[in-house]
């Protein structure tokens, strides 16, 4: 199935100005990738580093890539002299290793906390106490990492069809963004929320999301790897 050209055109039209869209692009060819960016579009998402190492040098320069998966320590090096945006950082050792690496290559690389909201276990990110450690605790420590910027927080809802659990477990995220946003340092500073989906997209902007990341309704079913 190529790129949906009119449903491209109406979630960018329901977006306005102060919702930015990320086309999730996994397991999609880098001929629909092109054809979205030569209706406009310039952030893609990828889930896995392999995938995105491949489809990178063959694609337009200026495409803002966003890493969207669960991104393992030891994978940091291959994205980082591109990457964008890292939405799933779950641990202070992958801030850790992120800043070293950007630092190898002279760059300050953008960061999103995620944060664990739904009741799937299989899901990544921080506990509210896990984050409440990181911020408030370990806040100094987090200050000394020169070469990142943690701009925000990402979550991802139950896969679930009751309207009222997912937008309660956005609300929470929400709350849990308004709580720290007062928080400021020379790399921490929060400007970002990422939650939404195809699926639950629309509530999710209800709730007071900034960056929705959509997959299927733009491309299709997604394929295999």
């Amino acid at each position: 199935m190529a790129v949906d050209v009119e449903k491209y055109k109406e979630i960018i039209s329901t977006l306005g100005d102060k919702v930015k869209l990320v086309a999730v692009s996994k397991t999609k060819p880098v001929e629909d990738i092109q054809e979205l960016y030569d209706l406009g579009q310039r952030d893609f998402g990828e889930n896995y580093v392999q995938e995105l190492i491949e489809k990178q040098p063959q694609l337009p320069a200026d495409i803002r890539w966003h890493f969207i998966g669960h991104l393992q320590s030891n994978k940091v090096k291959y994205i980082i002299p591109f990457v964008h945006l890292i939405h799933g950082v779950d641990s202070f050792k992958l801030l850790n290793e992120i800043n070293k690496q950007a630092l190898k290559h002279n760059r300050e690389v953008y960061c999103l906390l995620q944060v664990h909201i739904a009741d799937e276990e299989t899901k990544f990110g921080f506990s509210e106490h896990e984050l409440e450690t990181l911020i408030d605790t370990n806040f100094r420590e987090l200050e000394k990492l020169e070469n990142i910027r943690v701009c925000g927080l990402m979550g991802m809802a139950s896969l679930s069809n009751d309207e009222n659990k997912v937008r309660n477990e956005y609300k929470k995220l929400k709350a849990l963004f308004d709580k720290y946003s007062s928080l400021s340092a020379f790399n921490f500073q929060f400007s970002t929320l990422s939650m939404g989906m195809s699926g639950d997209y629309l509530i999710a902007i209800e709730e007071g999301s900034t960056m929705v990341r959509i997959g299927s309704l733009l491309f299709g079913k997604r394929g295999t790897i």
